[in-house]
């Protein structure tokens, strides 16, 4: 992505609704790049399940369960994220509505897809309209249907599916970690040692407190304790 001007190009960052004369939305770019400033995250689809992480930011006498990065939706889908935690918490109080309902009309859990495509709607109509802002937050959105399945959602509702990705401020050494290690056939012990490997080749000084992991099977969200963590590091 090209750096944000200056300059004349200030006028078409008043609203969401203005295009740059190049084309850009120059909102959208501003919330991408509080993704960009986010604590890492990080997702993975294994062969039976999805396990996300992240690192959390903490302070010395915070409470630590206040800074909670990854989000159980349903049994069988999380969510973890980076940017804006306001905003991620709008979103995922929408989406375990949209869960509920979906079980109500039509008696089985919701796909990860149409809860992300749900989400992904929903960021895409705050850049259509005066007066709102872009969501400032990325989320890997992963669970198991019939399947394993792992999406991205970024501020302009772009919506991926990703074997493994990661997102926030150690994206790129993560990436590198996950992509010369990654296989389609890893349990979930392997699971958890990548995900592990990719979150601290992002951000080296990440304690076991400040880490984040979640295992998602077909009908189960695990939360990993820091004591369960330490024996995978």
């Amino acid at each position: 992505m090209q750096p944000i001007p200056s300059g004349n190009y200030m006028a078409y960052d008043r609203a969401i609704i203005v295009f740059s004369p190049d084309g850009r939305l120059l909102q959208v770019e501003y919330a991408r790049e509080a993704v960009k400033r986010g604590s890492t995250a990080v997702g993975i689809r294994l062969k039976d399940a999805v396990v996300l992480g992240a690192v959390k930011s903490t302070a010395p006498l915070g409470v630590s369960d206040s800074y909670k990065k990854v989000y159980e939706i349903d049994s069988h889908v999380g969510i973890v994220c980076s940017g804006l935690l306001s905003d991620a918490r709008d979103l995922v109080e929408l989406s375990r509505v949209k869960s509920q309902i979906n079980k109500i009309t039509y008696g089985e859990p919701i796909s990860v897809s149409s809860l992300t495509k749900y989400i992904s709607d929903r960021k895409h109509m705050v850049t259509q309209y005066g007066g709102v802002r872009p969501y400032g937050v990325g989320l890997l959105i992963g669970g198991v249907n019939k399947k394993p399945e792992l999406f991205e959602t970024d501020p302009s509702g772009t919506m991926i599916e990703w074997k493994a990705q990661a997102i926030g401020r150690g994206a790129e050494k993560a990436r590198k970690a996950l992509e010369s290690s990654y296989n389609d056939n890893m349990d979930i012990d392997s699971g958890i040692k990548l995900i592990l490997k990719a979150i601290r080749a992002g951000e080296k000084e990440a304690s076991a407190e400040e880490l984040e992991i979640a295992v998602i099977t077909r009908d189960k969200f695990k939360r990993l304790t820091p004591e369960d963590i330490k024996k995978y590091a």
